[in-house]
């Protein structure tokens, strides 16, 4: 099933601009349009290349449905977060040759690079099952594709921790220098901005404990020891929620999960995921 959240106007706003990077001014495929009929329909397939999970969909649909002007019929053959197989059919479409060959590199680009995401955000999803906690993205996205590639986190199994700096105040280093404390620079985002959520970076249990006097309810455990981890949730985490981040991989996930974490933050969700190969195969006339 889509999820409701992924916001469609954005989706169109991003197919728009790939799109227009790639058809130019005025906007052409200089090849389809010589060697294919302007009359002539086909049917491709979308298949997988490589076993993944698939996230993308709708955003390819859209790229199709924009360069047939509509007249291109797309029918998912799989749903949104399911693991697929290499050589799996993921999708048929139908319509006007030149549309479906204009379609289809921007339509790869955003898939592979969304349902990659959705496989790697898997594997960690897959390793915290049984655990209470829940891996994270953070917003190391890449910039422009920050819905899409949060979307496709949310199809691997994964949540979204903050779309961009005005829905969340997060207290990282940085504030805490520039306002003098944790302790300053939580009163000071309380008072601007009473009703947004506040998030607080903390790298000893001694700056757990001040935070948590100081009223926030959501810590970022920057950088700690499973050993540390363990003593910041014993003294704090019936209180606040608490979120393991920094270097982080699945060799060690199983070891700070086990410390009590309600969340661990992982950038590598949507700054270096591979791709998932998946391929448009026009059938054979």
């Amino acid at each position: 099933m889509i999820d409701p959240s992924l916001d469609l106007a954005e989706v169109e706003r991003i197919v728009l601009t790939a799109l227009a990077e790639d058809l130019g001014t005025p906007a052409r495929d200089v090849t389809s349009e010589a060697t294919i009929p302007a009359t002539q329909t086909d049917t491709a397939e979308l298949v997988a290349r490589a076993d993944g999970v698939v996230a993308g969909l709708l955003v390819a649909a859209e790229v199709f449905a924009v360069t047939s002007a509509g007249a291109a019929t797309f029918a998912a053959v799989v749903a949104e977060g399911d693991r697929v197989r290499r050589g799996d059919v993921l999708a048929v479409i139908t319509g006007p040759t030149r549309a479906l060959l204009t379609a289809e590199r921007t339509a790869l680009n955003l898939l592979c690079r969304m349902s990659g995401v959705a496989t790697h955000t898997r594997k960690w999803a897959d390793q915290l099952e049984g655990t209470k906690a829940t891996v994270l993205d953070t917003r190391k996205t890449t910039p422009g594709l920050r819905v899409l590639e949060k979307y496709a986190v949310r199809a691997g199994g994964g949540t979204n921790k903050r779309m961009g700096l005005y829905d969340v105040a997060m207290i990282k280093d940085n504030h805490k220098l520039a306002a003098g404390s944790i302790t300053a620079a939580y009163e000071l985002v309380r008072v601007t901005f009473p009703d947004v959520a506040v998030q607080v970076e903390v790298t000893t249990l001694a700056e757990a404990e001040e935070a948590v006097a100081a009223g926030a309810e959501f810590l970022l455990c920057d950088n700690m020891t499973p050993e540390l981890l363990t003593e910041v949730v014993g003294a704090v985490g019936d209180r606040v929620e608490l979120e393991a981040t920094g270097n982080l991989t699945l060799a060690t996930v199983a070891a700070y999960a086990a410390t009590g974490v309600d969340y661990l933050s992982v950038g590598g969700l949507t700054h270096s995921s591979p791709i998932l190969d998946i391929a448009l195969d026009l059938r054979p006339r």
